[in-house]
């Protein structure tokens, strides 16, 4: 992997305001994938291929990634970033919207990195649940969304982002076959583990 080119990736997103995942929030998953190298990862949210890319180094062998993305424009940025970067091999990017995507797909995941639609978090997570292998983990990036979350926030323009990451953290605290925790990394990450 060109990790020089990976530098490049991340200062031009963060120099365009491209949201990709933060350095602390990967570190976190990062940590989890060294000690348990998944064959399949599913990616809700693709944006320019960053953190998929950074993903890929610690698959098992001859793993995949499948990453969702609907903006053309991102799609065509992560497709030159994956290549430069040499692990287009690994990475296999569904072009479209998650909501229609998603129902259609049945492989089975050893994880899943949500990050797309706060919105339609509740959504993803129900077809996480479908896919993830037993043993697997879930991950759902910007969880507590800038703080919002677990405040009384209630600006309009927010207001269902909110409700819906709220409902996401109900559902996965309440599961019986999920253990989750909710870190204060980036700006909240969500880490749900299928129970044995």
């Amino acid at each position: 992997m060109n990790k020089e080119e990976l530098e490049k990736i991340k200062k031009k997103a963060l120099e365009e305001h491209i949201p990709i995942i933060m350095d602390d929030t990967l570190e976190v998953i990062e940590k989890e994938l060294k000690s348990n190298p998944p064959k399949r990862i599913l990616e809700i949210g693709t944006a320019v291929g960053y953190s998929a890319i950074c993903f890929s180094e610690f698959l098992d062998e001859n793993g995949k990634i499948d990453t969702i993305e609907r903006d053309e424009e991102r799609i065509k940025e992560a497709k030159i970033n994956i290549k430069n970067v040499g692990v287009e091999e690994k990475i296999n990017i569904y072009e479209g919207d998650a909501v229609e995507i998603l129902p259609t797909l049945n492989e089975k995941y050893d994880m899943v990195f949500i990050d797309a639609a706060k919105g339609k978090y509740p959504f993803f997570l129900q077809q996480a649940l479908r896919m993830i292998n037993k043993n697997g983990i879930i991950f759902a990036d910007n969880i507590l969304y800038k703080g919002y979350v677990m405040s009384d926030y209630n600006k309009h323009k927010q207001r269902t982002a909110v409700r819906n990451l709220r409902e996401y953290i109900k559902e996965v605290s309440e599961n019986p076959d999920l253990e989750t925790e909710i870190l204060e990394v980036g700006d909240g990450l969500a880490i749900s583990k299928i129970k044995k």
